[in-house]
């Protein structure tokens, strides 16, 4: 789970459980199934993330969440929708154009969920990073990291530009996406990260270092 603002990662990552639960709402409380976009950002809030607000446009009941499609996020945090700008969440690397809270969207156990303040242009929001890396490298050795961004329909296309890190290495995605890094020269786990300006970053991944 990770919540992208305006400006910064707001919070996240981090693996939470998306238990039932109900929301404030227009005034009144909200029945919220598990496994839902929203269960997942109320279950971050719970952890310590961010604050959000929530609007109902329809009819929803604190005792069953068959109707907690109508609830809109718009606000996370500091960050406010304006106009057609606001919260949009991706289960996975695909946005599914439906209330967070709707019964029928439901994220794996382990499947990414990503909220984020989606700047809408002529084709829909920015893009979404996806970095990908070897799970596994030695010490010392090049390790290569490879850079995607995803539209609002899951379709990705590789980004040059992006600047990758891992521990105190940087460096910037040529035309394919990708760059090559040198390991650290000290066992341990490692974050790699990816960014790109304009662009939605990229879910951490973890590098282990033999």
């Amino acid at each position: 789970m990770m919540v992208a603002g305006r400006a910064h990662v707001l919070g996240g990552p981090r693996t939470v459980v998306a238990r039932a639960t109900t929301v404030p709402a227009s005034g009144h409380r909200c029945a919220v199934g598990a496994g839902t976009p929203l269960a997942a950002l109320a279950a971050l809030r719970r952890a310590g993330g961010p604050g959000f607000h929530v609007r109902d446009f329809g009819g929803c009941s604190a005792r069953s969440p068959a109707a907690s499609e109508s609830l809109y996020v718009d606000r996370i945090g500091p960050d406010r929708a304006r106009g057609a700008d606001g919260w949009v969440y991706k289960v996975g690397r695909r946005a599914p154009g439906v209330g967070a809270g709707s019964p029928g969207i439901r994220a794996r156990a382990g499947q990414p969920v990503l909220w984020f303040y989606c700047r809408m242009g002529a084709t829909g929001c920015q893009r979404t990073l996806a970095l990908t890396a070897a799970s596994q490298v030695t010490a010392g050795a090049p390790v290569r990291l490879t850079v995607r961004g995803y539209d609002d329909r899951g379709r990705g296309v590789a980004v040059a530009g992006a600047q990758v890190t891992l521990a105190a290495a940087t460096a910037t995605t040529g035309a394919d996406g990708g760059a090559t890094l040198t390991a650290p020269a000290s066992r341990g786990r490692y974050r790699a990260t990816a960014t790109a300006t304009g662009l939605v970053p990229a879910f951490p991944v973890e590098v282990t270092v033999t």
